[in-house]
């Protein structure tokens, strides 16, 4: 069945109240993306901070009705439940349905991840007894699925640790990726904290697919209730890495390796500043324009 869709471009202020009109009006689902993008791609905003939502200066909401909803009317109650609303920033196009599950396994294709560590999609087996470790990925509604630079980084960390028996505290755990492949690669358990119940729905679900669930447990930041752990790692973005550094520090057991990502690559030596006053050994690792720093719980 195809959609409407609505296109509304408004300014970082007026998101709030546009979104709540076209859920008022019946919107099926509507998606942020940065206005001012030359490609989808540009500026895209991959691990939001724990308890923050970064938005672009100019947002476009794009808003799915049914294909028979009325445009005129449509547009006519936009103008009453938002005044400000210019004719130019509103616009209509026709889309096409399509699985769009089916079209995300369809461009996902496994990858490595260091020497053992595989990433796989559901609709592809992988081989049998070659010493990979593997894991099974639908990544839903959250972020994390080892496509960005960022994950990556953290991925190979992860695999270049003896994990076998430690715990682990994946901070900002999105689809939870990072928790899950420390799981397989031999982690006892696993806590998982991230400020979107989404996302930790996601990552149970994730969990539950690869045999690992038993040893997960999952927090909104606000509820976490776990010792410091042996191993711990945060891939958000660079302002929550700065103002939770104190918690990190508290949540790390004393020579616990520890790695953090979600940073641009500039924004590095504040964070090498900051993370010193608790962590030894820090050095710094980058994969496009995007930064890991890893290091040790100072004793």
């Amino acid at each position: 069945m195809p959609f409407l869709e609505l296109s509304l471009v408004v300014r970082v202020e007026q998101q709030p109240r546009a979104e709540e009109a076209l859920d008022d009006l019946g919107a099926l689902s509507i998606t942020l993306r940065d206005a001012d993008a030359e490609t989808p791609d540009e500026q895209a905003i991959f691990e939001p901070g724990v308890g923050e939502l970064p938005l672009w200066p100019t947002i476009t909401l794009d808003a799915l009705f049914d294909a028979h909803a009325d445009r005129r009317g449509l547009a006519a109650a936009l103008g009453e439940l938002l005044p400000w609303l210019e004719p130019d920033q509103l616009s209509f196009a026709e889309v096409a349905d399509q699985d769009w599950e089916r079209a995300w396994m369809d461009q996902y294709q496994p990858m490595p991840f260091g020497r053992r560590l595989w990433i796989y999609p559901w609709n592809i087996e992988p081989p049998a007894d070659d010493g990979r470790v593997v894991v099974r990925l639908d990544p839903g509604l959250a972020f994390g699925s080892g496509t960005h630079p960022t994950t990556a980084l953290c991925l190979e960390w992860l695999d270049g640790l003896a994990l076998s028996g430690k715990s682990v505290i994946d901070y900002g755990c999105g689809s939870g990726i990072l928790a899950i492949a420390a799981l397989k690669l031999g982690a006892a358990s696993a806590v998982g904290v991230d400020n979107d119940p989404q996302a930790l729905i996601a990552s149970r679900d994730n969990a539950e697919r690869n045999g690992v669930a038993e040893r997960l447990a999952l927090f909104l930041p606000e509820d976490v209730d776990a010792p410091a752990a042996d191993v711990f790692i945060a891939n958000i973005l660079a302002g929550p890495l700065g103002e939770l550094a104190p918690v990190f520090a508290a949540a790390a057991k004393p020579g616990a390796p520890f790695a953090i990502s979600g940073i641009l690559a500039g924004q590095q030596d504040e964070l090498l500043q900051r993370y010193a006053e608790w962590f030894d050994e820090l050095r710094v690792d980058t994969r496009e324009d995007w930064v890991r720093i890893s290091g040790r719980r100072r004793c």
